[in-house]
């Protein structure tokens, strides 16, 4: 087995030999219990170190791609099928419907972070800490703006991104999906049009469907929202809001500069639109910036905590006027009587030790890192990059075969799972821009399926 490594690349020796292996498991369709060439033999042939052999394999092993049999080697691993009616673990915000589905399979295009990331030692001390000093986080409902010690590790959180605000503005939500939902129902009515970005968030689309709001799509720029769209919409349809991503927008990566978000703010006022700003990415953020939230004090600001720490702690925010808290927090209790006082403890207690703020360090570091690696894989595959971003989770971009439908068959050949062709338009039109989430782009599954994307590229063996 050759494998052609590159010794002068940026991409780790390791890192190589994994994507040689997966890439020649896919293309060879070795069927489960293969075995491969003992490590000493693949060593030999390549001019490699053994013990680089054994990580890379060890490596496949963990990702479920080969499997280790003591004394035998490394053979192909049997996939974990689903049983018919078992939850699909695949799915994932923008995915495709899917009836059966592999554990295995890579979420290339979902819109979180991946489970092995997440580091529960922290986590798990606030939980017991939770659970030894705090009673009423146990059993007890929060109060309807939340939990004061929670609100104000907010506050001080809000002011370093220099969004100035009283306590009284800020309500606590289950997630950022309960804060638009309660936006959008309290503010909006059947009938009324909103502007939103497209791309855009699909469940930010299906919430204002499901809500009877029409929706008018502007277009959004490496830079922005395109003001020159915004400005025609407004003067033409008069709408009643505008939903925007400030930092690392979904699903394009890309940020809101100044002079656009100035320029959104004078269109706002103008034409009396209502603007909510949806910043759910914030903490992965660090730097100076433009956050309408910190330019206008009407712009409702939406954060969330569950994009960095965990899914299922849902914990998020509003911030508005003291006037329109009040009505939001009014209808959250009547709908789902307040949020969960002990995820809002935990996670006070997680702000409070400072223990959330080193865990996002550390994811921004380690993006940082992978995405470079991904820009680079997808340029060697002739992909097409919607600006390039310098923070988040997202890489927009296409490939650049003719064929879009071969893209999602290379994809399933895989084992990567795609974003819906349709999931970020707020009319549903499909597109053959992929929403690529860096934390998943180095995979070893990954880089082989952009790599059979490339066009009129040599084949590696």
């Amino acid at each position: 087995m050759e494998l052609r490594i590159d010794r002068q690349a940026l991409v780790p020796v390791v890192q190589q030999i994994v994507d040689a292996l997966a890439g020649w498991l896919h293309r060879s369709e070795a069927p489960p219990g293969t075995r491969l060439p003992s490590v000493r033999q693949i060593a030999r042939i390549n001019l490699l170190s053994q013990s680089s052999v054994v990580e890379a394999c060890e490596r496949l092993v963990a990702q479920g791609v080969l499997a280790s049999r003591h004394g035998a080697g490394f053979c192909v691993a049997a996939p974990a099928q689903f049983e018919q009616g078992q939850w699909d673990g695949s799915w994932f915000e923008g995915a495709e419907v899917k009836q059966n589905g592999t554990l295995n399979e890579l979420k290339l295009g979902c819109g979180g972070l991946p489970e092995s990331w997440c580091e529960t030692d922290d986590l798990s001390y606030a939980v017991r800490q939770v659970c030894r000093t705090d009673m009423a986080g146990l059993f007890n409902y929060s109060t309807p703006l939340g939990l004061p010690a929670l609100r104000q590790q907010i506050l001080k959180r809000l002011k370093q991104l220099d969004i100035a605000v009283e306590e009284n503005r800020i309500l606590t939500t289950a997630g950022a999906s309960q804060g638009l939902d309660l936006i959008v129902r309290t503010l909006f009515k059947p009938g009324d049009c909103v502007v939103v970005e497209n791309p855009g968030y699909s469940l930010l689309f299906d919430l204002l469907r499901l809500h009877g709001v029409s929706m008018l799509e502007v277009p959004r720029t490496p830079r922005g929202p395109d003001i020159e769209a915004l400005e025609a919409l407004m003067l033409k349809y008069r709408p009643r809001g505008l939903f925007i991503n400030s930092f690392y927008h979904n699903p394009t990566g890309s940020n809101l500069a100044p002079l656009v978000a100035q320029r959104v703010l004078q269109l706002a006022k103008t034409h009396g639109v209502r603007v909510i700003e949806d910043d759910v990415y914030a903490d992965l953020h660090c730097g100076p910036g433009t956050r309408l939230a910190a330019l206008d004090d009407n712009v409702i600001y939406v954060g969330s905590y569950s994009k960095t720490l965990s899914s299922s702690l849902r914990v998020g925010f509003v911030v508005a006027g003291a006037d329109v808290v009040s009505r939001l927090a009014e209808v959250k209790m009547i709908s789902s009587m307040g949020a969960s006082r002990f995820c809002e403890s935990v996670l006070a207690s997680l702000l409070a030790s400072g223990a959330y703020r080193k865990l996002v360090q550390r994811q921004r570091q380690r993006l940082s890192s992978d995405r470079e690696a991904a820009l680079q894989v997808l340029e060697d595959a002739e992909w097409e990059v919607f600006g390039k971003p310098v923070g988040g989770l997202f890489i927009w971009a296409r490939s650049r075969m003719s064929d879009y439908a071969q893209v999602r068959t290379q994809a399933r050949r895989f084992g990567v799972l795609l974003s819906s062709a349709s999931a970020f338009s707020p009319t549903g039109e499909a597109s053959d821009w992929q929403r690529i989430n860096v934390a998943y782009a180095c995979d070893p599954r990954a880089r082989a399926f952009f790599q059979a994307t490339a066009l009129d590229r040599p084949k590696a063996f």
